[in-house]
């Protein structure tokens, strides 16, 4: 599996910690020159993980790692995140990664315009604004992936009674920028089928114990529902070299892998026993 994304470019946003960062240490590992996007540049005290830290576990790979420093909730900083990628890795984008999200853990009734604003902005319009950036890139190279990280929170609850699960409605807001962020994957894939462009959706099951997760959610929910960091990598990873009729997917991580029958391999690329 080493070195199959050699010669391509990508960009993954949420890089500083977290799945984003395991998609960019995989990528690096496997041969990709990566641009890391997220807000956090230096180790801050609430959570671990910096774009720093993950630019030093990217480089070990002896590939091109550059980052940038981007809150996706903001226009102006959206907008210059694929120029600045661009101009770092010199050449245009093969493979984007939304990763990056907001989590805004209020209850539905109690939510306020500006919590909507910021999740919207950053879980359905950034990923929506930079896909479009790299389309143009994608097309006349006549191929490209675009992967967008899901979540099992945009189903819709079956009732009455209704069961929200242990964080109540907390997490209803989140979900809901995920079945609209779902919406877009299938809309962008319908639109660019034939060119070469592939969009597709994935996320856990449940839920992976994310540090920003373990910091939102806790211990609300049992152990076991929580999957590997290196099994949401290895479903991302497969949909960023995916055939061209593979598009419009939205989808489990472990469904993937059980369906394509994928070995999980470490973040480094390297078998797991």
């Amino acid at each position: 599996m080493l070195g199959r994304f050699e010669g391509r470019r990508a960009v993954v946003t949420g890089a500083s910690r977290g799945i984003g960062a395991g998609i960019a240490q995989r990528l690096a590992a496997e041969g990709a020159d990566v641009a890391l996007v997220a807000r956090t540049l230096d180790k801050q005290e609430q959570l671990s993980g910096s774009l720093r830290e993950t630019q030093a576990a990217c480089r070990t790979y002896g590939t091109q790692v550059g980052v940038v420093v981007a809150d996706l909730a903001d226009q102006q900083a959206r907008a210059r995140v694929i120029p600045e990628a661009v101009g770092l890795l010199g050449g245009t984008i093969d493979i984007l990664v939304n990763d990056a999200a907001a989590a805004v853990a209020v209850p539905i009734t109690e939510v306020s315009a500006q919590q909507q604003r910021i999740a919207f902005e950053c879980n359905v319009i950034a990923p929506l604004e930079l896909a479009q950036a790299v389309i143009p890139g994608m097309r006349a190279a006549g191929a490209g992936w675009i992967v967008n990280l899901t979540s099992a929170g945009a189903r819709l609850h079956q009732g009455p009674p209704f069961y929200l699960g242990p964080q109540g409605s907390t997490m209803e807001l989140y979900g809901t920028t995920k079945a609209a962020l779902n919406r877009i994957t299938s809309g962008l894939a319908g639109d660019l089928y034939g060119t070469g462009i592939r969009v597709n959706a994935v996320g856990p099951r449940v839920a992976v114990m994310s540090e920003g997760f373990e910091a939102l959610i806790g211990d609300q929910l049992p152990r076991e529902l929580f999957e590997s960091l290196e099994e949401i990598v290895e479903a991302v990873v497969a949909l960023c070299d995916c055939p061209a009729d593979v598009t419009g997917q939205i989808t489990e991580s472990l469904s993937l892998i059980a369906d394509w029958d994928l070995s999980v391999h470490g973040l480094n690329g390297a078998a797991q026993v």
